[in-house]
């Protein structure tokens, strides 16, 4: 349980930073453009930014196939 709620906020801190990352991103590159335009050059263009891609989630391993690998890796440290 305690895992749980410690995954759920650090998953949203890390989203909250992730915003701010792209907020700042966005800021600095309307300072830089104006004052590339106070100088009289035309402004950067930017690429398209990265959209976000979201990963599979990984599949959970029932207790039988857990065992099974233990055992494997069990017998193959006893052969080394």
């Amino acid at each position: 349980m305690f895992a749980f709620v410690k995954k759920f906020f650090q998953t949203r801190y890390v989203g909250m930073l992730e915003g701010e990352v792209v907020r700042l991103r966005m800021e600095n590159r309307a300072l830089l453009n104006s004052l590339l335009g106070t100088a009289g050059v035309p402004p950067v263009e930017y690429a398209e930014p990265a959209k976000r891609v979201e990963l599979p989630r990984m599949r959970r391993r029932s207790w039988q196939q857990i065992q099974l690998k233990n055992e494997i890796e069990a017998r193959e440290e006893k052969k080394s």
